[in-house]
């Protein structure tokens, strides 16, 4: 096998974002965590039929799950098995990670949402996220920090043009 067939042209391993948990929450650290999955759940996300916007990670047992994480179901799925879209699935992490995690939720108060889903070595990985919840009042400090951001970079190109 030549080099160049060995390299894909992948451009984009990502394959979901969580953009509601950006605006929701504080994230403050991240963990990445593999994903124990189906086989027909690896060709749906191979196919983008995923959605991440109402999933959350609860720890019991000293496990880590994602629950509400919808998959959907390809059409072409084999017959003999029948798919559960929202299936709890268990999230593969470190030890330490996962009393780190524990340890936040239980005594700080934190609550772990999923960010992110991508390929990795093909492999689906998930980041997960420590996060504190913002009040109303934070997420409109937010978003008007984030309107004067572009409104000084619309100055500054403007400035830059004369």
């Amino acid at each position: 096998m030549s080099k160049q067939t060995a390299k894909k042209s992948d451009t984009s391993s990502t394959i979901a974002l969580n953009k509601k948990s950006r605006h929701d929450y504080s994230l403050e650290e991240r963990f990445e965590a593999g994903l124990v999955l189906e086989g027909w759940e690896a060709k749906s996300l191979r196919a983008g039929r995923v959605q991440m916007r109402d999933a959350y990670v609860i720890v019991k047992s000293g496990e880590a799950w994602v629950i509400g994480l919808l998959i959907s179901p390809l059409q072409t799925a084999s017959t003999h098995i029948t798919p559960d879209a929202q299936r709890s699935r268990k999230l593969l992490l470190r030890r330490e990670e996962l009393n780190k995690l524990i340890g936040a939720v239980e005594r700080k108060g934190y609550t772990v949402v999923p960010t992110a889903m991508y390929w990795k070595k093909g492999r689906a990985k998930m980041e997960v996220a420590l996060a504190k919840g913002k009040q109303a009042h934070d997420k409109r400090a937010t978003e008007k920090d984030r309107d004067w951001g572009r409104e000084k970079q619309r100055l500054m190109r403007g400035k830059s043009a004369k």
